[in-house]
């Protein structure tokens, strides 16, 4: 739609993927992840997801457990990149209050 307002190509390299480009269990998975808890404390900042209900979670939005696997997976990685940004985030206000 911006390419035909600007008369522009479209690049098709550079559009992000639409949700109908995935299989539908990255949806569950994304589903599942954000129904989790999450673990923060004040000083440490985000620990990651709570886990403890991962179980009812996978049954509850019907991933069939050949599927746990790959489920538990994606579900880490992106934990560990939440981790990494609340790391960086807090790290980066760490340094801007030692500066004052």
């Amino acid at each position: 739609m911006m390419c035909e307002q600007t008369g522009e190509e479209i690049d098709w390299d550079r559009c992000p993927p639409e949700w109908s480009d995935f299989p539908p269990i990255i949806g569950d998975i994304l589903n599942v992840y954000h129904s989790m808890g999450d673990r923060v404390f004040p000083d440490i900042g985000y620990i990651g997801k709570d886990f403890t209900s991962l179980d009812f979670m996978l049954k509850h939005y019907q991933i069939e457990e050949y599927q746990h696997e790959f489920a538990i997976s994606t579900i880490l990685w992106l934990d560990s990149k939440a981790i990494e940004r609340s790391q960086k985030k807090l790290k980066a206000e760490y340094d801007r209050m030692k500066r004052k």
